[in-house]
């Protein structure tokens, strides 16, 4: 399972983004790799309900965003996917509080 740094991650991005509905279909089942990601990665937050509320494909790339949620407003799990190769790319703690400034 591997950690994206705040780089990896970014380089993942695209100018354009398309969101997915929640309803349609995941490229292929990444939950297994979700599973198997160490309690260390989540920094404190609790991510069991995998409940995913959002999911972004990074237009002109191979690359699909999906969000899980936590009991945190505005942190998330971010799973890289790379929808060509069906593979998880690796995961990134994305904590929008710290990031922007937000209040919970």
């Amino acid at each position: 399972m591997r950690r994206l740094t705040d780089d990896e991650f970014k380089a993942t991005y695209a100018p354009e983004v398309e969101r997915i509905g929640l309803d349609e279909a995941p490229p292929f089942d990444f939950w297994k790799y979700f599973e198997a990601i160490p309690p260390e990665d989540f920094d404190g937050h609790n991510f069991a309900e995998g409940l995913v509320s959002y999911a972004w494909n990074m237009r002109g790339t191979a690359y699909q965003h999906v969000l899980v949620e936590c009991e945190t407003p505005n942190v998330f799990l971010a799973l890289v996917l790379d929808v060509h190769d069906r593979t998880v790319v690796g995961h990134h703690l994305l904590d929008l509080n710290r990031l922007y400034g937000l209040t919970e």
